[in-house]
């Protein structure tokens, strides 16, 4: 029962907030060098929503993180730590449930 929802985790939940995460910094880069107008109110919606979904994780991190002007580098640690800690350690802990057959 607990490694399904491991499993499901590792399969679904982190690969869907890390395209989601991407679409946000695309579409951040897009209005910001103004090739996406904010006069279209759907993708101004789209990517408030995006944003909603995404703040909470990268505000922690922004805030540990030195001022590089107007670079925010709190994405790409977002992305490494979820792909180089907290997926292999979802890994882990799959296998280990399903060895101790949970």
């Amino acid at each position: 029962m607990l490694s399904g929802l491991v499993l499901i985790v590792i399969k679904f939940v982190t690969p869907a907030f890390i395209y989601i995460l991407i679409g946000a910094c695309v579409m951040s880069m897009l209005f910001g060098f103004g090739i996406l107008r904010p006069d279209n109110r759907f993708l101004v919606n789209l990517y408030m929503v995006l944003n909603q979904i995404t703040e909470p994780v990268l505000a922690p991190i922004r805030s540990l993180l030195p001022q590089f002007g107007a670079f925010d580098f709190s994405p790409i640690v977002v992305l490494l730590v979820l792909q180089y800690l907290f997926q292999p350690a979802l890994i882990q802990l799959y296998l280990t449930l399903a060895m101790h057959g949970y």
